[in-house]
């Protein structure tokens, strides 16, 4: 993989990671537009270390406000805690069923099946974007006509919100972000407050994916038999896509939080569902 292919990815990565419009989706199409597999180990570890980039952006973009809002006192911090811990046990419980459903079902046949093999598949990226773009849209709507106070964000909605990430796992182009960003504003909660958890989750979910595809890749190249020179240079592109990423994402969170507290989330949505016709249009007449 070039220089010039990682930085393009990892400036797609890096803009749209923190939008609501699916990060690997866009990053799917160009890969492929680019003559790469995105279904290959090399691949889906670069995916996750762009997204760590983008992690590391978030934590610094948000650190204040989490300061304020997470790690106010010792009791805060432990409700806080309980419930990033519930809405991530909802999402690993519900994100590995469905694993197990696609690996078994869809799957069915394949050999060596593993649920990244349809992480390329651009009409199933297609509909992702359209039904995410849906949601988005519904939830801007629904945030407009909510009267009074804000919902509490408690153990139910965390949970709810939680469920609707673990939904999101195994689908490129179903927008993580958008997805629990809209379950939060459905459910009444503030779109700042939404919006700070929906992010939070997303630091802590992003460790052991990580660790799942580092080893996804290291069983693929048989590393034991690699010097270290040959295992540098299986993770030299992803450390470098990393790097670029961050960079990028930081600009991308300004962008996310102002069109969000202006009131112009239902955008993103529509911009999912012209990326949907667009994707569709890829697989039917170009990417065969």
């Amino acid at each position: 993989m070039t220089l010039l292919k990682i930085l393009v990815l990892a400036a797609i990565q890096g803009a749209a990671e923190l939008l609501p419009v699916s990060s690997s989706a866009h990053v799917i199409v160009a890969a492929k537009l680019m003559g790469l597999d995105p279904t290959s180990p090399e691949m889906t570890l670069l995916l996750v270390m762009l997204h760590t980039g983008t992690m590391f952006a978030v934590i610094i973009f948000f650190w204040n406000s989490w300061k304020k809002g997470f790690f106010a006192s010792r009791e805060v911090l432990w409700v806080s805690t309980k419930l990033a811990l519930a809405a991530t046990f909802l999402t690993g419980t519900i994100g590995l069923f469905l694993k197990y459903l696609i690996e078994k079902l869809m799957l069915k046949g394949v050999p060596h099946a593993e649920i990244e093999l349809i992480f390329g598949n651009l009409a199933l990226i297609s509909a992702s974007l359209a039904v995410v773009g849906v949601l988005i849209i519904f939830a801007g709507m629904k945030s407009r006509r909510l009267p009074g106070q804000d919902a509490v964000l408690g153990v139910k909605e965390a949970c709810g919100i939680g469920a609707v990430q673990g939904i999101c796992l195994p689908f490129r182009g179903f927008s993580r972000s958008g997805a629990t960003i809209s379950a939060g504003l459905i459910m009444g909660i503030s779109k700042m407050k939404a919006e700070e958890f929906s992010f939070a989750l997303a630091v802590v979910l992003t460790p052991p994916v990580i660790v799942r595809e580092v080893l996804r890749l290291l069983k693929a190249q048989h590393s034991a038999a690699l010097d270290v020179t040959g295992i540098a240079g299986l993770f030299y592109p992803s450390l470098l896509g990393m790097v670029l990423s961050f960079a990028s994402g930081l600009l991308a969170l300004r962008w996310l939080s102002n069109w969000l507290e202006r009131g112009r989330w239902h955008f993103f949505g529509v911009y999912c569902l012209c990326a949907s016709a667009i994707v569709f249009f890829l697989h039917s007449a170009v990417l065969k």
